[in-house]
């Protein structure tokens, strides 16, 4: 209830009149003067300036209270020309494969499973290219026509994730990680007591697991020295994943991620079906009657955010893959398709994936296809699913 109740400011004129978003935009402006994230002065001539906004956020504990409210001042990027204000902007970010077979080596293991997050992780990145960016909503100087020249990259810019990655790998490097060759997000570290800890990076999120707590201590106190870490303890909530563990294996699931589709969707109060899609439909392009720009639209989305959902959702992987078939050019079958999802996973939106705290380390692939499957195409529908052991990682 506290999480559906509150309500997150969408310009600076709403933040502004009250007293908990002031704090924390403040917050973050000493944060900006603490890592000398800019400095001031006039526009040089022959260059031009990006701007920026406040973005609010309100971070909740698993049982819904709230932990903080947020903010951060995001840089208007799309505006950034590329060979002048910006050069690379690639960053590796972690594969939810690599993510659930993290945790099913975790569970099989009894590994800890520690979660950090990195406090303004994109200001300790270092800014190659000159960026000047106008004053932020709020920052009131005597000379109104002074700009930032930015000395470190700043949430929004197009580089700020790969200057931020490289800056974080670099130290991880020097503190004898080894960097994975098939997943570069993630760094393992060993030692000749056979002591083995993982950190698995998406962004600021940080995954920190391994067989010996006090090693994973002091790196955590080691990355809270370099850039001002927060660690969240256990591991229970992380990219939209809810993790929970018992003696038995960890559970992940994305209940909150499916009751805000259902939410969104108007499909909270929808009577709730046993299959996500009848076992003689089979969909094609000339079904139904083509949808309006702006309901195609809303389909597009409902279908882009069913596929995030089937990380933890595999019962419903095959029906969504059918619908991103069409989002093209969608009809109303196709739309009364994606309902019928819907109303699926209302009956059980805590339904997951469990990785097993008892089996074997064995890996096991599993395949088939049909026969011209796709009515449109005549091409064979192809699945497969990897075990390690009793456990779904991909």
């Amino acid at each position: 209830m506290s999480i559906s109740t509150s309500i997150e400011p969408s310009s600076y004129a709403e933040a502004s009149k009250h007293d908990c978003w002031i704090k924390a935009m403040h917050a973050e402006l000493q944060a900006f003067q603490q890592n000398q994230t800019w400095i001031l002065t006039q526009l040089p001539r022959h260059k031009m300036t990006i701007g920026c906004r406040w973005v609010y956020k309100i971070k909740h504990n698993a049982d819904g209270t709230i932990e903080r409210y947020k903010t951060r001042l995001v840089a208007k990027g799309y505006t950034q020309m590329e060979g002048l204000d910006f050069l690379d902007t690639f960053s590796p970010v972690a594969k939810l494969t690599t993510v659930r077979l993290l945790l099913a080596l975790a569970a099989l293991r009894n590994w800890h499973l520690r979660q950090l997050d990195v406090n303004n992780a994109f200001l300790h990145g270092d800014l190659n290219e000159e960026v000047y960016m106008k004053l932020p909503p709020g920052l009131i100087m005597d000379n109104p026509n002074l700009v930032c020249h930015l000395q470190r990259s700043l949430y929004g810019l197009k580089q700020a994730s790969r200057q931020w990655f490289t800056r974080l790998s670099s130290f991880l490097l020097s503190q004898g990680f080894h960097q994975s060759s098939a997943d570069h997000s993630l760094f393992l570290y060993t030692n000749n007591s056979h002591d083995l800890t993982v950190i698995l990076v998406y962004v600021d999120d940080i995954i920190l697991t391994g067989n010996n707590l006090d090693t994973i201590i002091h790196i955590t106190k080691l990355l809270d020295q370099t850039f001002s870490i927060k660690d969240l303890d256990i591991l229970k909530y992380f990219l939209g994943l809810e993790v929970a563990r018992s003696k038995h294996g960890i559970h992940l699931c994305q209940r909150k991620y499916a009751l805000d589709i259902l939410s969104d969707s108007g499909m909270l109060g929808s009577r709730p079906i046993s299959t996500p899609i009848e076992y003689s439909t089979h969909l094609s392009a000339t079904m139904g009657t083509p949808l309006s720009e702006t309901c195609a639209s809303s389909y597009r989305r409902l279908v882009d955010r069913l596929i995030y959902l089937t990380n933890t959702r595999p019962d419903i992987a095959y029906v969504v893959q059918q619908l991103s078939q069409y989002m093209a050019n969608p009809t109303s079958t196709h739309s009364q398709a994606a309902f019928q999802v819907l109303r699926y996973i209302k009956g059980s939106p805590g339904s997951g994936i469990f990785f097993a705290a008892q089996g074997s380390f064995t890996l096991k692939a599993f395949s088939d296809s049909d026969w011209v499957g796709c009515r449109d195409t005549r091409r064979s529908v192809i699945g497969f699913s990897i075990y390690l052991g009793d456990s779904l990682i991909s």
